[in-house]
This record gives C-alpha cells, structure tokens and sequence, in this order.
C-alpha cells in the first residue's frame, strides 16, 4: 500500500459519532492503511450534533465558497477539517446550513428518515467530489460506507466520467444491514436527472428503496465488503450476480484483510 491514496466517504465515522459499525470501519480502514504507508483522507457530513470546537473542527476558505446546483437551486457549499487525535487522519466534513445544520444524522427524534435526505445525498455526493477536485487529490481508491454514498459510483461514472482526477480511480463499497422499509424518496429520480444523467442509468432510482440504491452501487462499482453478518440476502445476492471482488464478513477480521483485497483484487 506504500503511496497508494484511498479515499473514505462515510456518513459515520468514530469519534464524531457513536461507535456503530460503520463508524468504526470508516475510522479502523484509514488507519490501518496510514500503518502500511498509504495516504488516507476522510469525508462525512458535519451534522449540528458534531462538537466543534470539542473536535477542533476549522473551516478552510480556500475550499469553501462555491455554489452547487441541487434541485435547481445554487446552495453554498462550506468546508470544514479536523484532524483525529494521535492520528495521522485528517477528516474533512460537508457543510451547509440548509442540510446539515440540525442535530441529528439521517433520522429524526421519532426515527423516521429526514424527508430531505435524498437532496442531502446528492449535495454531499457532488460536495465531497468537487473538493477532492479543488484539493487536486487522486485517489487510487475510494471507499464506499452506507447506504447514504450510494450516489458516488454513479456520478463518478457519468456526470464525473471526464474527469481526469478519478480516471484510474477504483471504488469500493462497504454493505452494512438493511436499515430502512420503503422509497426513502419519490423525488430522487427526478433530482439526480437534473445533473443531465441519462434515464436508462437511474430508472431503479424511480423507487428509491434501499434495495434499488444497492443496485444502482453495484452497477457501477468495482468492488464490494460485507461489513456486517447481517447484511440482507437480497443485497447479498445482488452483489454476487455482478461477479466483482467481493471480500466476505468473516475474511473482514484477518490482519490486513482491507490493504490486501485492495492490493490483490481491486488495484
């Protein structure tokens, strides 16, 4: 893994959030990548919940000040980074006052999903591109965490197709369980098609369930973990058909599992 650059989006990751699953994950990979002399960054939302100034979060200008285009609106787009105490990790965290200003992750106080959230998915999908972008940053891989970054291999692979900084980028998703019933949103198909990406690539996204946006991750990226043993056999199935790298939950414990399945089956 030696200079090799992984990229890790995650909408959890320890310890600005519980320690979840994911959230560890999302922290455990970077750091054993670090160990074996690759470069890591990291990218999550920064919810109102976020201590900043327990966290010792800045925002960084040179980033911040552009406007994204979601649903035909320009929304401001501010940048924020911490670094993770006695480690060599910097975090960098997508702001905006409209999205992720209210203190809370995904779901409200009733636990039921924010009615916005697929507006929040594609600002922090096209945020966290167009900073790696402004940081002139190429990642060898990127890694996938949750259902909330599954828009990233379809925007790299369409909107982002061009773009040379992710030419010989591979993406890796991490599948943790089946956490919502239903279409998390009627509208997602619609917003995404605002960006100009075709219909055939988004017609699972009609419904947004979670199983649809599994499929539209595994369409386009190139690799998959089970993060979890108890993650559906649905999603399960579905990554299987796609005969791509996959690394098993029970292979997911050994010394290196993560640098080696980079090393040996992805790069």
């Amino acid at each position: 893994m030696k200079d090799k650059k992984v990229l890790i989006i995650s909408s959890e990751v320890v310890p600005y959030l519980p320690n979840t699953e994911q959230a560890f994950n999302s922290f455990q990979i970077p750091k054993c990548v670090n160990e074996k002399g690759g470069q890591t960054r990291i990218f999550m939302p920064r919810y109102g919940l976020i201590n900043e100034r327990r966290h010792q979060l800045h925002e960084v200008i040179r980033l911040s000040g552009m406007n994204l285009v979601i649903n035909e609106l320009d929304t401001p787009l501010i940048i924020k980074v911490a670094s993770i105490p006695k480690e060599r990790m910097q975090v960098y965290f997508i702001d905006n006052e409209d999205f992720f200003k209210r203190r809370a992750v995904l779901r409200d106080d009733k636990g039921n999903l924010f009615d916005d959230n697929d507006d929040r998915m594609v600002f922090f999908t096209k945020g966290v591109i167009e900073t790696v972008k402004k940081l002139n940053w190429s990642p060898d891989i990127i890694h996938l965490h949750g259902w909330f970054t599954s828009l990233f291999p379809l925007y790299l692979k369409t909107l982002y197709k061009d773009e040379p900084l992710f030419q010989d980028s591979k993406l890796v998703t991490s599948v943790y369980p089946k956490d919502f019933e239903g279409p998390m949103s009627e509208e997602l198909k619609a917003k995404i098609a605002h960006d100009k990406i075709e219909d055939k690539s988004i017609d699972h996204l009609a419904k947004a369930s979670y199983e649809n946006l599994m499929q539209v991750n595994a369409t386009h990226a190139d690799g998959f973990v089970i993060a979890s043993e108890a993650v559906d056999q649905k999603t399960l199935a579905t990554l299987k058909s796609t005969k791509k790298p996959l690394l098993e939950y029970a292979d997911t414990h050994q010394e290196d599992a993560y640098v080696n399945f980079y090393t040996e089956k992805i790069c």
